[in-house]
């Protein structure tokens, strides 16, 4: 059974920084694709960055620069390094295997307010 635990999220000021790990359960993610995603109110779930097997990364334009995917296959956790934070990230956070499979995590809310 497959399970996806997203953590992380809080409460920041623009310009601040949060990391966000996902912990999962029942694949390993050494074997496959990987991305995180994010669904602001009112809007459709969109890609933030994925990372491929073999650990090339890629990223939404408007997150180029600011955000960094990583991976501990070991643990098999994904981590989401997020800089420079922009009101515009705010959003509900999720990871799954990309392109994404039919299942997801409860999320993890990031929200960027002064």
């Amino acid at each position: 059974q497959v399970q996806l635990v997203e953590s992380g999220g809080y409460l920041v000021n623009p310009g601040g920084s949060l990391r966000l790990s996902c912990a999962v359960s029942g694949f390993s993610i050494a074997f496959d694709d990987m991305g995180w995603y994010r669904q602001a109110p009112g809007k459709q779930r969109e890609l933030v960055a994925r990372i491929s097997r073999l650990g090339i990364t890629t990223y939404a334009e408007s997150d180029k620069g600011r955000f960094t995917i990583t991976t501990d296959n070991n643990k098999d956790t994904v981590f989401l390094q997020m800089n420079s934070l922009k009101p515009e990230d705010t959003a509900v956070y999720y990871c799954n295997q990309a392109p994404p499979r039919p299942y997801w995590g409860q999320g993890t809310q990031v929200t960027v307010s002064s």
